[in-house]
This record gives C-alpha cells, sequence and structure tokens, in this order.
C-alpha cells in the first residue's frame, strides 16, 4: 500500500512539475502586441498592415491596427511595438512621446533623416527607425545603366526638402559612368520652367518620391514635358509606370509589409525592443510601361531580367 502511495504521490509531483515548466514556456510565449497605425485607410497603408498580420499570424505575436486619426495613449497600451504606416501615422505618434517605440515604413528618407527621426525620438525617450520608401542611389543608378545604356546625363528635380541627398546621388551615378543635372525648386514654384532647364542638357529624369515635386497636380505636366524632349522617366512606384513613366524601381506595400514583419519578428524574440538602423528596402520590383517603350522608341530588357541583375544574379 505505501509503495502505491508513493508512486501515485510520485506522479502528482512530476505533473506538478511539468505544468509549473509548461506554465514557465507559456509565459515565454506570451504574445507581444503590435500596434500598426495607418495613416488613413487607402490601400497601400492596409497591404502593408496585412503583410504584417499575416506575417505575425504564424508567431506568438498580435497585430492590431489603428488609424492615425483615432490614436490615443490607450490604443498603444500593452504594445511593445508601434509601426507607424506612412508620415501621417509616424505624425500622430509623435505627438505621444510616452509610448512604445516606433518603427516607420512607407517614408521619404529625406523626411525621416530631417524631421521624423527628431519628432518621433521624444529627445531620446524613445527608440526610433525606419524602412524607406526609396530605392538606394546605387541601385537606381545600376537600372539606369542596365535599361538605359544610351543615357549619359541623367536630370533630377528636387525640393529644398531633398537638396541634401545631390553629393549622394551625384556619387552613386558617377559610379556607373553618369552625371548629374539637376535644379532645385523654391517653395511655392512650378516646376516647369526649372523642368526645361534640366531636361535640355538631360538624356532622361529619374522621379525621386519628393511630394513638392511629382503630386497628382503635377504629374501630368511633368511627363509631356519631359517626352518632348523625348527624354525617358524613371519613376519610383507602380502608379508612376502606369501613369506614363517609362519605367519604375518600387517596392510594393506588401514587400515592405513582408520586411517591417521579419524586423518585427527579430526585435521582439528579446526582451528588451532593440530597434535594426534605418534602411532601405530589401525586396524590389521593376515595372514597364510598354506603350511609353513603344512610342520612344525604347527596347528593354524584361522586368524579370532586370530585378535578377539588380539582385546580382546571372
Amino acid at each position: 500500500m505505501k509503495t502505491n502511495r508513493w508512486r501515485t504521490l510520485q506522479r502528482i509531483i512530476q505533473l506538478g512539475v511539468a505544468c509549473i515548466c509548461m506554465g514557465a514556456v507559456s509565459a515565454q510565449a506570451i504574445a507581444a502586441r503590435v500596434a500598426v497605425v495607418l495613416s488613413d485607410d487607402a490601400a497601400p497603408y492596409q497591404e502593408v498592415y496585412q503583410a504584417i498580420r499575416t506575417y505575425l499570424n504564424n508567431t506568438s505575436h498580435e497585430a492590431i491596427r489603428v488609424y492615425a486619426e483615432r490614436l490615443t495613449p490607450a490604443a498603444l497600451t500593452d504594445a511593445r511595438l508601434a509601426v507607424a504606416v506612412g508620415v501621417g501615422a509616424a505624425e500622430a505618434l509623435a505627438l505621444l512621446p510616452d509610448g512604445p517605440p516606433v518603427l516607420t515604413v512607407l517614408v521619404p528618407r529625406a523626411w525621416y533623416l530631417k524631421t521624423g527621426r527628431i519628432r518621433l525620438g521624444a529627445d531620446g525617450r524613445r527608440s526610433v527607425s525606419a524602412i524607406y520608401l526609396d530605392q538606394p542611389f546605387d541601385r537606381l543608378a545600376l537600372l539606369i545603366r542596365l535599361a538605359l545604356p544610351d543615357v549619359r546625363k541623367v536630370g533630377v528635380l528636387l525640393s529644398t526638402e531633398q537638396s541634401g541627398v545631390i553629393s549622394e546621388l551625384d556619387s552613386a551615378l558617377r559610379a556607373q559612368g553618369l552625371g548629374l543635372v539637376y535644379a532645385t525648386l523654391t517653395p511655392g514654384e512650378r516646376p516647369i520652367t526649372p523642368l526645361q532647364t534640366v531636361l535640355t542638357e538631360a538624356d532622361m529624369l529619374l522621379a525621386l518620391p519628393d511630394p513638392q515635386v511629382f503630386n497628382r497636380n503635377t504629374a501630368q505636366s511633368l511627363f509631356l514635358t519631359s517626352y518632348r524632349y523625348h527624354d525617358p522617366i524613371l519613376g519610383y512606384s507602380h502608379s508612376l509606370t502606369r501613369a506614363g513613366a517609362l519605367l519604375s524601381l518600387h517596392s510594393s506595400p506588401v514587400q515592405i509589409g513582408r520586411q517591417a514583419a521579419e524586423s518585427i519578428k527579430n526585435v521582439l524574440q528579446s526582451g528588451t525592443v532593440r530597434l535594426p538602423p534605418p534602411a532601405y528596402p530589401q525586396y524590389f520590383s521593376v515595372s514597364i510601361n510598354d506603350q511609353v517603350a513603344r512610342s520612344l522608341g525604347f527596347t528593354l530588357p524584361s522586368e524579370a531580367a532586370l530585378e535578377k541583375r539588380l539582385k546580382g544574379e546571372n
């Protein structure tokens, strides 16, 4: 009898210890909450959120969606990390300086370096980082060389917000044997006159994600003016390709969302949230407007071939 009781007691203790161990594992695997703040309900922002949510579904973490206009301190309760999708979301988070660390995505590099990181950082009280909307200049320069081998001078229109990138862009172009012709727009200046000055020397126009230069009010006139000079345009989004750019180098919201989700997973593996340095998009695509190519008389490699070469694949 005593032996049976002892065996029973042993099993009880073993089960109890197992439960304690399982409890410890469960405590370690408690889902971390990630607040994904969207600038508005536009499709690109929603696609980033869905990509993050889909990826995190395979982990113990949880993504909640919050809109910038409804953002309150309560919405960030228990969030270990906030992801700001777009400048509007980042600006809204900057008004709540006591929140969690912030990873900003789909934001222009110039805005982040000049304004975003300072406002979001709250005088060093909060960790911040970014995945830029922009493509790295060396990737853009290589695409120009691969797709348009006859180009010698690249034209660019810049707002004063972007003027600090001139030296970096010039260096990347020179590495591919290309020259830079640029003009800087003063606030409120119409872009056509400086554009014409640039196009008299340049062989093509490189569009950068600068809303003061390329926006829905200026895009059509910039396209038409460039094509009167027979100069192709390299854009930064698939929508610009559809609108009339010869080709574009861009990262889709899904690609940005994937990169953000991978960063989130890495960040949340440790007890302390340590954000990686700001980064350019890791995943990207090339899109070509075949109708524009035929109209301007260009014969380009396929989108797949260009993407493969840009990735360093043979």
